[in-house]
């Protein structure tokens, strides 16, 4: 349980830099985060040029921020099995149909694709933004200013650290299956990494259990220790919320035209 663990390994999705979006509080990060998200979210699938709009605020911040387009391209890649989903639509949708080369596609599945691609890269665009210019802990801190649930800042704070220890054992586990000649390259060959996963759950729960009761023994009551993080100011909040700000009356017009 000593060295392997990488415990530094939260900090690796940070860009390092010393932009003013690095230097902004979290909380404030966080809520113009939900107000850009939810506004991405509310805006009609045929509001087209809404989401031109959108695409281009988070390539201004991501310019102010110098986030290089490669990793947020690399990171991008969390979606694409929504995606790949989202392409499958047209072609089983119902209703009118649209010629396009030599498929005839649903009209409506065509939207409903446009909808869910568009929504979800420029979602997934603006969480990526987030974390590779803030630290995990400090996230956390601004959810608790944000007077987010304690257990529930907690519970995020283990899951974030537990996901480290598990992605480190389970690799460890297929290197030794490797070295012991199992390297499955096909579907029915996978019962091993199966089993394997499952016994990494179990001493993953078991692991949990010692990991709580050492905290308690050394006094743990259940409140994350607060650390030491950039103050809220006037500001902060008109940098961070005017982009947000943007988004949101680009969302209103759109619903209301």
């Amino acid at each position: 349980m000593g060295g392997g663990h990488a415990p530094n390994k939260i900090h690796d999705l940070v860009i390092s830099g010393e932009s003013s979006v690095h230097r902004l509080p979290p909380d404030v990060k966080l809520v113009a985060l939900v107000a850009f998200v939810s506004s991405i979210a509310m805006t009609p699938r045929h509001a087209v040029w809404a989401f031109a709009v959108y695409a281009a605020i988070l390539a201004a911040v991501t310019a102010i921020a110098r986030v290089p387009i490669a990793v947020i391209g690399r990171r991008l890649l969390i979606v694409a099995p929504f995606l790949m989903a989202a392409a499958l639509v047209p072609f089983i949708g119902d209703g009118p149909q649209t010629k396009v080369g030599p498929f005839n596609l649903s009209t409506d599945g065509l939207w409903a694709a446009w909808n869910i691609c568009a929504k979800a890269l420029l979602g997934a665009t603006a969480s990526i933004l987030l974390t590779s210019t803030t630290p995990i802990p400090d996230l956390l801190v601004g959810m608790t200013r944000l007077r987010v649930p304690r257990p529930v800042v907690s519970i995020v704070a283990f899951m974030v650290r537990y996901l480290d220890l598990l992605a480190d054992q389970f690799q460890r586990m297929r290197l030794a299956m490797a070295a012991r000649g199992h390297d499955p390259r096909w579907l029915w060959q996978a019962r091993p990494v199966a089993s394997a996963a499952g016994t990494l759950f179990v001493h993953a729960y078991e692991r949990g259990e010692r990991t709580h009761q050492a905290m308690l023994a050394r006094g743990f009551t259940g409140h994350m220790p607060d650390l030491d993080t950039p103050t809220r100011s006037s500001g902060a909040w008109l940098t961070a919320l005017g982009p947000a700000a943007l988004a949101v009356s680009v969302c209103i017009v759109a619903i209301v035209q």
